[in-house]
């Protein structure tokens, strides 16, 4: 009796195990199975808070895609829409998409941080990674279902700040003068924006205080005609050698603006010299640009939710140090950028991601200090 005993224990006990174990596949991601017993692949979806083709930040999630495809191949399906500028449909896209069935639904920027906090809680069995703001899981009941990532691109202005200064300042390049300007051209007035502000300006204080920032906002992140007509004040009217554009589609207009007054100017999110490569006059004007690199990011939380470990319910901030961020390296940068620069970058980045420099940033600043930063650059 004792031993028939044992043996239902042991084959429970089993049963158990093997239950356990097939609800999960080897990599530690609870799957589903279809109506004849496969396994279901996992559908992402990448919702886009405007629209692709701003070779800037949208398009730098849609290359996060096309990683996320590339790596998995027929273990997910991956698909993208659009919503456009129209705020109004924000939500309703969202919803939308949550009531498709789509096992990860990415979507970012500021824009949507009130419709995933509004939409999210309905949809508990969907996992949302939202990149380049966060939500307020304190405030809002229900959303431990969504992981989010924000940036210290204060970290990858700094280097695009120590850049200009040493450029500004090397009177044997092209087009360059001596009057220590350098330029900004922003989108909104916003903590985000001045983020890089603040890193910019600090990152050219390191190499030179006598370096001067003369910056600008759009106010807009499409109006390319008012960030060239900005660029173009600064370059034009104020001694300004080399630009750094962080204005969404809007900064492209910094770019022209460049050709244009036979200047140089600093790429943002994208590696946007490479990206006008077939327009070579614009391309040349690019001596490397701040990536903030929402690719690596969505490739990096598929890799965690498909391996189980996704910290939803949390934000990461993520930097130079988990290669978040960097400058672009490309053939433009060695060709246009002097080695002796090039070597002292070296130096600055491996100093920013090790934590061995300090950089402040706008979060947090109170409007006082904010100020006393932009000051500091006049």
């Amino acid at each position: 009796m004792k031993k028939l005993n044992k043996r239902i224990i042991s084959t429970i006990l089993l049963l158990i195990f093997l239950f356990a174990f097939s609800a999960c596949d080897n990599a530690g991601q609870k799957t589903t199975k279809d109506d004849n017993g496969n396994k279901k692949v996992t559908k992402i979806l990448l919702l886009v808070a405007g629209n692709l083709g701003d070779k800037s930040f949208q398009d730098s999630s849609q290359e996060g895609m096309n990683l996320i495809k590339k790596k998995y191949g027929s273990k997910v399906q991956v698909k993208t829409i659009e919503l456009g500028s129209d705020k109004t449909k924000f939500v309703p896209g969202l919803e939308d998409a949550s009531e498709d069935g789509y096992d990860v639904i990415i979507t970012g920027t500021f824009n949507m941080k009130q419709p995933i906090e509004q939409v999210a809680p309905k949809y508990p069995k969907q996992t949302y990674i939202v990149f380049d703001t966060s939500v307020d899981y304190n405030k809002i009941k229900g959303l431990s279902n969504v992981y989010t990532i924000t940036y210290k691109q204060n970290e990858v202005a700094f280097l695009a700040g120590a850049l200009a200064a040493q450029v500004t300042t090397k009177t044997d390049m092209k087009n360059i003068n001596p009057d220590k300007k350098i330029g900004f051209v922003g989108a909104m007035d916003n903590p985000l924006i001045n983020d890089y502000l603040v890193g910019y300006i600090e990152g050219a204080h390191y190499i030179d205080k006598a370096i001067k920032v003369d910056y600008s906002f759009t106010q807009s992140f499409t109006d390319a005609a008012k960030g060239k007509e900005l660029a173009l004040v600064q370059y034009q009217n104020d001694g300004v050698d080399i630009g750094f554009n962080v204005a969404g589609r809007a900064g492209l207009g910094q770019i022209d603006a460049a050709q244009s007054a036979n200047k140089y100017v600093i790429g943002v999110d994208s590696d946007q010299a490479e990206l006008f490569s077939s327009t070579p006059d614009k391309a040349n004007k690019i001596l490397t640009s701040a990536l903030k690199r929402v690719d690596n990011t969505l490739l990096r939380a598929v890799d965690m939710y498909m391996a189980g470990k996704l910290p939803k319910g949390k934000t990461e901030n993520l930097g130079l140090k988990e290669k978040a961020l960097g400058l672009a390296d490309n053939s433009y940068y060695e060709k246009l950028v002097p080695q002796d620069i090039r070597t002292k970058m070296d130096e600055v980045q491996k100093k920013v991601a090790s934590g061995q420099i300090k950089i402040d940033s706008a979060y947090g600043m109170s409007s006082d200090q904010l100020a006393k930063v932009r000051q500091s650059a006049k």
